[in-house]
């Protein structure tokens, strides 16, 4: 079993009995990235509260024998799509497709996508309208969801609060962007970066 599998094996269960769900699971170099969700979107408490379970429970299982850092933190507005159960998620949804280089359909999509399996997706396309692509995991080299902002608020309605703050165990710092939904016109704000906790 490899470590990212030992992990997951730990973290997956701790996770759900937070009430929330493991959207993502990403080792790189020395940091343990684990990104959370809900329906309505997880919040500062959410982070703070599944940090020192997943410390704990990392430090009682000790899947990973280097040192990492941990961190912690909602997906944001457009995600990052890795896996097949990333893509099947945003099934219906905008996103950027960007295949490796040399592909015979071409290099950067954008559309609808309407399909996703293990073998791989199809989109709608944009340009050219309502033409469909069909890509396997293996061609791409990154994806994302694509988020559409709505209208402008009207007036007066007040503006989306900025990040959350709480202090997690070990003197981590936990920050979360709150519910998906679009902020009021404005200079564009830092995504938030999550949780960090170094291991011990």
């Amino acid at each position: 079993m490899s470590v990212s599998e030992r992990v997951r094996n730990v973290v997956e269960p701790v996770v759900a009995a937070q009430g929330v769900e493991l959207f993502d699971l990403e080792q790189a170099g020395p940091v343990l990235r684990i990104t959370i969700d809900k329906p309505g979107g997880v919040d500062v408490d959410d982070l703070a509260r599944v940090t020192r379970a997943v410390s704990h429970a990392l430090d009682e299982h000790d899947p990973i024998e280097s040192q990492y850092t941990l961190e912690v933190s909602s997906p944001g507005l457009e995600r990052v799509l890795r896996t097949p159960r990333h893509y099947e998620w945003a099934v219906g949804k905008q996103v950027a497709v960007k295949t490796l280089p040399g592909h015979a359909a071409g290099r950067r999509f954008t559309g609808t996508l309407v399909e996703a399996d293990a073998v791989g997706v199809t989109l709608v396309l944009d340009e050219p309208v309502g033409e469909r692509v069909t890509l396997a995991h293996r061609d791409i080299e990154k994806a994302r969801s694509v988020f559409v902002w709505g209208p402008a608020p009207k007036p007066g309605t007040g503006s989306k609060p900025g990040p959350a703050r709480s202090q997690s165990p070990k003197g981590a710092k936990a920050r979360a962007a709150g519910p998906d939904v679009a902020p009021a016109p404005g200079p564009p704000s830092q995504p938030p970066s999550g949780t960090e906790v170094p291991s011990s």
